[in-house]
């Protein structure tokens, strides 16, 4: 009796834990539009406000299908030491920098996806990322 209420659990756990991944909502992915190199913001809405929010505290409309968390991008600076870290963030960015909370790389490599975008003219692809991070450190609580 024991053992066959303990596989009736199982299989009732199994079940609820299969309901419970199938419930949760999917991104879907789609070709990134383009957008103009010179607007920060205007590429931080196109490409990163699903995921971080439109204010860049991690809470988008995709966020609760991510496996992690998105950063909240508001505390970077306060995270070091009061200083935007650009240099990391833009590594973050072009996939130079691996960041753990991306697991399997939720988060594209948007540096690969700039030089498509751009037809491999690299001023035009550091543009983006200088132009991107500038928009993210104007977000940065006081």
């Amino acid at each position: 009796m024991y053992r066959k209420t303990a596989i009736i659990l199982l299989i009732t756990l199994g079940a609820a834990v299969m309901a419970q991944e199938a419930a949760k909502p999917q991104v879907k992915k789609v070709p990134a539009e383009y957008t103009s190199a010179s607007s920060g913001e205007e590429m931080y809405q196109t490409y990163c406000a699903s995921c971080h929010g439109k204010d860049g505290r991690g809470q988008g409309p995709a966020a609760p299908a991510l496996k992690s968390t998105p950063t909240d991008l508001t505390l970077l600076a306060k995270k070091n030491g009061g200083k935007f870290p650009r240099d990391h963030f833009s590594a973050v960015l072009t996939g130079k920098a691996a960041v753990t909370a991306h697991g399997s790389q939720e988060m594209p490599v948007w540096g690969k996806i700039f030089w498509k975008m751009s037809e491999g003219h690299q001023s035009e692809v550091q543009q983006r990322v200088f132009n991107l991070s500038s928009y993210v450190q104007s977000l940065q609580q006081k």
